[in-house]
């Protein structure tokens, strides 16, 4: 981007943090370094200004990428020279809460942690939770489809949103803040900016359904053999009466004996050894009884689900610890720097065979692969890892998401789950996802923004 060019954008937004590459080159990227390969970040204050810098990079043909907590996993916030970044940080504010209807209005760059406590002085939860949650912001969480450890019961991000708003790719604002529940009123047009990674337009304002919290909550590692029998115990605990079943993340033998050497917990400490480990999440009126939940339902479902071993935290400090194993995933960062990974929604019927089949492919790719599997349970979403230590050429990342991905489509599971397409599942989006889907994309792409201006090459490749 030239002087002059960016003296010009400096001009058009006189109220707004505008930094250039230089400084840009000296602050932390988040998650993926190639987030500041950008010529210039904009932090706008509000709708207004964002619709402005829209229009000024619609005008001369800069491709315009919008960040929120940059704490992505598939390079959709990834950018380079000549393009600019719409830094969401400065729409911050909570708007409202509404404790009656049990909604939300907040700006795009609010973060899901900073919604959580608000929402907490009323008893209320925006009903998702995910372990970035003191970065990852709503603006990205919607146009992410995010998910997180609650889904099983309350949906991904599609689900929470009520309404939003969005900036279009020629300025114009789309605003559908629509805050109930029913509406049948034509197409839900809302629907094309949740998961569009920012490639349709730029959401700036968003209705969040809310939802009672319980008043406490209680945790518990299990021990067992697989994950049907894993699912035997979820089974049993959606059916309570008393207690609202949270969370169940399961983790492979694999992935749980890296954190515990990381994280140097003694075999003693907690049931650490078994194939599989069940890590649940029970809420209830109070942690007496929601522990006595926990108790009394792994008793009864112990011999019928074939347990192990089982611990009901007794303290906040054991619940986090059994925490921690399933979170602390930068883990496997630190062991193998770096480790392709990736994130697959399975079946639930289908779950032990499809780990099965996926290690013993690996392993014929190559003898030393060892995959660390883990994930949620009761939405059958899976993160795998792959034990590499060192790069692994795109032929051969090419062959490792083949054996991942192989009849995903067909058996009515997803390549991604929740961690988007952006640049690194492009070419995988090509080979498995829908053709037909494919091109209706293009065709809407082409129709609202067929001048490539938001978040250019992500998703949808420019051919």
């Amino acid at each position: 981007m030239s002087n002059g060019l960016l003296s010009s954008l400096r001009a058009t937004l006189p109220d707004a943090s505008i930094r250039d590459n230089a400084e840009l080159a000296t602050r932390d990227p988040g998650f993926d370094a190639r987030n500041f390969g950008a010529s210039a970040l904009v932090r706008p204050r509000d709708t207004t200004s964002v619709a402005a810098l829209v229009k000024f990079c619609a005008e001369h043909g800069i491709g315009l990428v919008a960040q929120g907590g940059r704490t992505g996993l598939a390079g959709g916030a990834a950018t380079s020279a000549g393009q600019v970044i719409c830094d969401l940080g400065g729409l911050n504010q909570i708007e409202e809460i509404d404790p009656f209807a049990r909604v939300a209005i907040v700006q795009a760059g609010v973060t899901l942690g900073a919604l959580q406590g608000a929402a907490a002085v009323h008893g209320l939860d925006p009903g998702i939770d995910l372990a970035a949650r003191g970065s990852a912001t709503i603006g990205g969480m919607v146009s992410t489809n995010a998910g997180g450890i609650m889904a099983f019961r309350n949906g991904t991000m599609r689900h929470r949103v009520l309404g939003l708003e969005a900036v279009l790719p020629d300025g114009r604002v789309f605003c559908d803040l629509t805050r109930v529940l029913k509406t049948s009123a034509g197409y839900d047009l809302k629907h094309l900016f949740i998961g569009a990674e920012g490639t349709l337009g730029i959401v700036t304002r968003v209705a969040v359904q809310l939802d009672p919290v319980a008043g406490a909550s209680a945790a518990a590692l299990v021990g067992v053999p697989d994950a049907a029998s894993a699912q035997r115990v979820v089974r049993h605990f959606l059916g309570s009466t008393s207690a609202r079943l949270t969370a169940a993340e399961i983790l492979w033998r694999n992935f749980a004996s890296l954190m515990q050497r990381a994280l140097n917990y003694s075999p003693g400490s907690l049931p650490l050894d078994a194939p599989c480990l069940l890590v649940l999440g029970l809420g209830a009126d109070n942690i007496e009884a929601a522990r006595q939940v926990l108790e009394d339902g792994l008793a009864t479902v112990w011999e019928e689900a074939g347990i192990i071993d089982g611990l009901v935290a007794s303290s906040e400090a054991q619940a986090a610890a059994m925490w921690r194993l399933r979170e602390e995933t930068e883990q496997i960062e630190r062991a193998h720097p770096m480790a392709p990974s990736f994130d697959v929604s399975v079946p639930a019927g289908t779950l032990d065979a499809y780990v099965a089949r996926i290690e013993a492919g690996l392993r014929a790719l190559d003898a030393s692969y060892t995959p660390y599997v883990y994930g949620h349970l009761a939405d059958g979403n899976l993160h795998i890892s792959i034990n590499c230590d060192g790069p692994v050429s795109h032929e051969r990342h090419a062959a490792i998401e083949d054996v991942l991905y192989e009849g995903l489509r067909e058996a009515g599971g997803s390549f991604s789950a929740e961690h988007g397409v952006g640049l690194e599942k492009r070419e995988a989006y090509e080979r498995h996802a829908d053709p037909v889907k494919r091109d209706l994309a293009k065709a809407i792409k082409a129709l609202i923004d067929p001048g490539d201006v938001m978040n250019p090459g992500k998703v949808i490749s420019g051919e």
